[in-house]
This record gives C-alpha cells, sequence and structure tokens, in this order.
C-alpha cells in the first residue's frame, strides 16, 4: 500500500512538473504548414513576457526574474531585448555588456525549462553584426531546443525585398550551427506589413516565422484581419510583442480592443508576448521603480499593465 501511494505522489509531483515546465511538456517546436507546433506535430501556444531593452533595464536581467515570470506569472515563452543601437550601453557601442545581460537570461531559461526569445532588438538593419552576435548564439545554445532566434526586431523603413536577403544571410549562418530551433523574422513598417510576406514568403528554409507587432489601444480590426488573412495563405505568424497601451508604449489602456486580440489569437493559435517589464514611468511598463530586481513582486509593486499581463497569462497558460 506504502509503495502504490508512493508511485501516485511521485507521478502527480512529475505531471505538476511538466505542466509548469513548457520545454518539457512541448520539446522541440517546429513549424508545420502555418501552425506553430511540439515535437509530436501538435499545436502549441506559447504565450509570455518581453523584458525591456537589456541597456536600461539590466537590473531585470537574472535567472530569478525568470523563475518568478514561469512559477508565479506562468509565462511559457520570455523574450530577452537586447538593444542594438540608439541608447548607451547598446549592444553595437558594448556587445560585452550586451552578453553579460542576456546570457544569464538564458541559460536561466534553459535551466527552468522555459522557451527563451534571443531578440536582437532593432529598428535598423546591421546585416555584418546581427550574423556575428547569432552565430554567437547558434554556437552555444543552438543544441537546446528552449532557444527561439528574433533576427529584427521592428524594421521601419526597408522594404522586404531588401529584408529577405537580410534574412536568408543570417539563416544562413544560423543553420550552420542549429538546424531546427525556431526563427523569428520582422517585416516593414514596425512589424505591420504581414501581408508583404504573404505576398512573397522566404524560401528554402524550415522553421521560420514571421511576427506581427500590435498594441491594443492603436491598432484595431484592420491589423487583426491582416494577420488572419495572412494565415489563412499559409504564413506562420508569431507576436513576439504587444501591448495594452497605445503604440507609443503609453497612453490608454484598451482592454476591450486586447480581448479582441487575444480572442483572435487563441482562436487562430498564435503565440503572443507582451511588453515589458521594466519600471519606465510610462504604461505599458509593469513594474513600479520601488519594485524588486527579482520578484516575485507584491500586488501593490505591479503597475495596471503588468497586473492585466499576468492575468491573461495565469488564464491561458494552463
Amino acid at each position: 500500500m506504502k509503495k502504490l501511494l508512493s508511485i501516485a505522489i511521485t507521478l502527480i509531483i512529475t505531471l505538476q512538473v511538466q505542466a509548469t515546465a513548457p520545454v518539457k511538456q512541448w520539446g522541440q517546436l517546429q513549424v508545420i504548414g502555418n501552425q506553430l507546433c511540439d515535437q509530436q506535430g501538435t499545436p502549441v501556444v506559447l504565450r509570455g513576457v518581453s523584458l525591456g531593452w537589456h541597456n536600461i533595464w539590466p537590473r531585470f536581467y537574472n535567472k530569478k526574474v525568470v523563475k518568478t515570470l514561469k512559477d508565479d506569472w506562468n509565462a511559457t515563452v520570455i523574450r530577452a531585448a537586447m538593444g542594438v543601437t540608439t541608447v548607451e550601453d547598446n549592444y553595437m557601442d558594448n556587445p560585452t555588456f550586451a552578453l553579460q545581460c542576456i546570457e544569464p537570461v538564458i541559460k536561466a531559461a534553459i535551466k527552468n525549462n522555459v522557451y527563451v526569445i534571443i531578440d536582437w532588438h532593432s529598428h535598423e538593419m546591421h546585416t555584418a553584426k546581427a550574423k556575428e552576435f547569432f552565430t554567437i548564439m547558434a554556437q552555444k545554445y543552438g543544441k537546446y531546443p528552449h532557444v527561439i532566434y528574433e533576427l529584427y526586431n521592428e524594421p521601419v523603413e526597408d522594404s522586404w525585398e531588401d529584408l529577405k536577403q537580410y534574412a536568408t544571410e543570417i539563416i544562413t549562418e544560423i543553420r550552420k550551427y542549429d538546424p531546427d530551433n525556431i526563427i523569428l523574422m520582422g517585416c516593414p513598417h514596425w512589424d505591420q506589413d504581414i501581408h508583404l510576406v504573404a505576398e512573397s514568403p522566404i524560401k528554402g528554409f524550415s522553421n521560420i516565422m514571421y511576427t506581427l507587432h500590435f498594441y491594443a489601444s492603436t491598432h484595431k480590426e484592420y491589423l487583426r484581419d491582416r494577420m488572419e488573412a495572412a494565415i489563412k495563405q499559409g504564413i506562420p505568424v508569431f507576436v513576439s510583442e504587444s501591448g495594452v497601451t497605445e503604440a507609443s508604449g503609453n497612453g490608454k489602456i484598451d482592454e476591450e480592443s486586447q480581448q479582441l486580440w487575444l480572442d483572435r489569437m487563441e482562436k487562430l493559435k498564435v503565440s503572443w508576448v507582451c511588453w515589458s517589464l521594466s519600471d519606465k514611468d510610462e504604461s505599458c511598463s509593469m513594474l513600479l521603480p520601488r519594485a524588486t530586481s527579482t520578484g516575485p513582486w507584491p500586488e501593490d509593486v505591479i503597475k495596471r499593465s503588468g497586473k492585466l499581463t499576468r492575468s491573461y497569462l495565469r488564464k491561458y497558460n494552463r
């Protein structure tokens, strides 16, 4: 009797661990048609949180934040947004510091069996440096099924033809060391013009998805319809950044529009990530400045966007 009880308890614990360890549950992700799937070929939806720019909020780039987001917020994916230019201590100016920030997040995600997006967080094209960076990442972490590469955060002025050439060069380098992990590629106009991707997708590679970004108070039905149309044309879409606010990251929080986005993404089985885990004085920032650098965070230091994001993750990641 004691032996049977012990076996039952072990089974319950194992199931609980798998339920809170996405990579153990789903394993090596793959793209089949227009759908992200687990290692068995079953459709899967990742839902999670993006950290803010590494060079503005380095204090949140640590293993305890990863554990808090996975265990307390129920995130199945965490995005490490490595700032490439603009603010001081960006990758172009200080690559050593950039890697010192993002690598603990990657390693913690692997340890905690949660998926991690390595995000080249840029608005301009820097092909040579991106190739160099993703080669390093693929060599070091390509053997882990936890890793997802995001090649270009939000192109602004680049044409889709130029972006396709950029992506082809970077993907070719990654695939020398990592044959199968998911690769995300941005599209023109702040990741809005997914219809251009649908007209002329990248050829010759597997496990490629395309990113769409939205902010609920600015982007409404027209962009939801554009996303759905692209998916129906066979394009695998991943919402690697989204928010409950205006596109500026500030202004009105629109819960009604956000719910419409969630409903549409759930219907289409589209993975999504919310922006951002930071303590900036703006609507989309999830924490107050007095929040600890590690979590878990009590209610009184989580801002409205953070509370909403956590509630969505706890609701849908069950």
